[in-house]
């Protein structure tokens, strides 16, 4: 990876609960559940678009205390690449020779915990017992039959059909 890799953390469609040691968040367009541990959210929180994988670096060095190398960094934002937690530009180029070997090598020398992504497939039917559920604002308007307010066209944090 070359300096110039400036990942960028995705914005759409996505939910996102901050909890005390891990960020949840819900990508609406996939119905994928994803729970990033600390450090994966501290990565994720730090990919504006505007830094390279070593600021990230140096960045996590000076919060946690603890020196990480590139590949740490490379570790978590592959892992938010391929649950498509990251736009599409600046994550091409990345490359890591194999996730098994940047392991063994990241965690023998790391202090800090790597960074890890827990993710879950939610069924798109789990609020099918609410008489107005949405992934997307365009259901609402095709639900007129399921008891949805006349003039729903926005969906809420619940997955609930709502008027704005």
């Amino acid at each position: 990876m070359t300096n110039s890799t400036y990942p960028k953390a995705r914005s759409n469609d996505l939910v996102v609960q901050e909890m005390a040691d891990e960020v949840l968040i819900y990508d609406l367009m996939t119905n994928e559940a994803h729970c990033l541990n600390k450090t994966a959210a501290f990565v994720w929180s730090r990919c504006s678009g505007d830094a390279s994988i070593e600021d990230i670096a140096r960045s996590i060095e000076v919060s946690f205390g603890h020196p990480v190398g590139a590949d740490f960094v490379k570790l978590a934002v592959t892992q938010l690449n391929d649950r498509k937690l990251l736009s599409e530009s600046g994550t091409n180029s990345l490359a890591m020779s194999s996730r098994r070997e940047a392991i063994k090598k990241i965690g023998l020398a790391s202090a800090i915990a790597l960074p890890l992504i827990a993710s879950i497939v939610a069924p798109p039917n789990a609020l099918g017992n609410v008489s107005c559920s949405c992934i997307n604002p365009a259901q609402c308007i095709v639900q007129a039959g399921r008891e949805c307010p006349p003039q729903a066209f926005s969906c809420n944090f619940n997955g609930i059909c709502v008027v704005p």
